[in-house]
């Protein structure tokens, strides 16, 4: 038997217990939907959507705890989010803002914090529309503007405090 038939006969051999398998397996590529969709996609933007009957998030109390406990907590929590573009939206706006802010201003964006990475993305970046209780604050307003990079400044994770 030459070569050629040889591998004709084995590839029949294959076939017919690939068919027969009772696992369904299929020689055709199947096309699934992406796993992973890229931000700002229409995918990435269904899927991370929070309902909107979800009450806001009920803050850890903290008592007693320092301005400058509080101011570093809140950098740590700018740079640890979990997505690396919240990360680095957030930690660059803590590095530029936090050392200026005041204990209230400090404390609100503590608040916002615990809301959902891609939410706070999205609406830093204008692709979603803030709840009320975001909507006109400062706040939003200066993350909105620090996202919009009017400068153009390429943006790297900033190093921690010694």
């Amino acid at each position: 038997m030459s070569f050629a038939a040889a591998t004709r006969v084995s590839h029949r051999r294959f076939l017919s217990a690939v068919t027969s398998s009772t696992r369904g397996f299929s020689l055709s590529r199947s096309v699934k939907a992406d796993p992973w969709p890229l931000p700002h996609s229409p995918e990435h933007m269904a899927s991370t959507e929070t309902p909107s009957d979800l009450p806001p998030p009920t803050p850890i109390p903290r008592i007693n705890e320092s301005v400058n406990t509080l101011r570093a907590r809140l950098v740590y929590q700018s740079r640890k989010r979990g997505t690396l573009e919240s990360d680095l939206l957030l930690s660059t706006f803590a590095r530029d803002n936090l050392p200026v802010m005041s204990e209230q201003e400090l404390q609100e964006y503590d608040r916002l914090l615990d809301e959902p990475d891609w939410d706070i993305y999205y609406w830093a970046t204008g692709n979603r529309t803030a709840p009320e209780r975001w909507r006109d604050t400062p706040l939003l307003q200066k993350l909105a503007k620090h996202a919009k990079n009017e400068g153009k400044t390429v943006r790297i994770m900033p190093a921690l405090p010694a």
